[in-house]
């Protein structure tokens, strides 16, 4: 599989981080909350690290920068399961059904590299 750039990587992850919050919001239940406040807050730091690194190297293959994104693949895949439950506006259930498969084959990818 040919790796994401940092640039459509920093897309993937932002257009993720939007539906989360959306979902957040929705969400019905504070243990939902909490679910989608704890990735929110391992992407927002996987983000914010990549928005430190220049634009000129933003062509660059995609790198794993913070150790917390290493762990949130269970995370992702544990709200997947549990999307029907947890996220109530079907246009945000839909939106993050593909992008999800997106951020989760980019995860997988760096984990299996390293």
């Amino acid at each position: 599989m040919r790796q994401t750039s940092v640039a459509d990587t920093l897309r993937e992850y932002q257009s993720l981080l939007e539906l989360l919050d959306d979902a957040y919001w929705e969400a019905s239940s504070i243990q939902h909350k909490d679910m989608l406040y704890d990735i929110i807050s391992i992407l927002s730091q996987e983000v914010a690290e990549m928005n430190k690194l220049s634009v000129m190297d933003h062509h660059y293959p995609y790198e794993v920068i913070t150790e917390g994104i290493r762990r949130v693949v269970p995370k992702l895949e544990r709200l997947d399961e549990q999307r029907e439950d947890v996220i109530q506006r079907t246009q945000t259930l839909t939106d993050f059904r593909d992008i999800l498969s997106s951020v989760l084959g980019i995860l997988e990818s760096q984990l299996q590299t390293l």
